[in-house]
């Protein structure tokens, strides 16, 4: 019993993750993906940074890695910087408009995500908010 009832969960935490995602897609009408702006979301917060190690810190393969940085390079969020003192390395650097981007994108996650949330009562939240924290502790 136990088993189906953890199934259940991780289902219903797919569906939920599924569906804020298909929403945002269809609200945020840049044509990016959330992968793009995780990639905008990690420079943003690290700075100039090299390919591998946006992939190794994402959990995405070098080759995902190098898809988005071209589409995020080709629409002007992204610029790719060469090591003045070994030209072999290549940066990934967040633009002004990449910024922009980045805050558009997360201004209307955090709008998607409060609208849901409302929904629910006062208690659901604090069970929830309960729940979050306790998961957060555990690794």
């Amino acid at each position: 019993m136990e088993e189906q009832t953890i199934f259940e969960l991780i289902h219903n935490m797919e569906s939920f993750t599924n569906k804020l995602i298909v929403q945002w897609n269809k609200t945020f009408n840049e044509d990016l993906g959330v992968s793009h702006v995780l990639v905008l979301g990690h420079l943003k917060q690290n700075g100039q940074s090299r390919p591998s190690d946006i992939a190794k810190a994402l959990g995405l393969t070098p080759p995902t890695l190098s898809y988005l940085s071209d589409k995020l390079v080709a629409k002007k969020l992204a610029v790719r910087n060469v090591d003045e003192s070994d030209r072999r390395i290549i940066y990934l650097e967040i633009t002004d408009q990449g910024a922009e981007v980045l805050m558009r994108a997360t201004l209307e996650g955090q709008r998607l995500k409060r609208d849901l949330f409302e929904k629910l009562s006062e208690q659901d939240r604090t069970q929830m908010t309960e729940i979050y924290k306790k998961l957060n502790l555990l690794e």
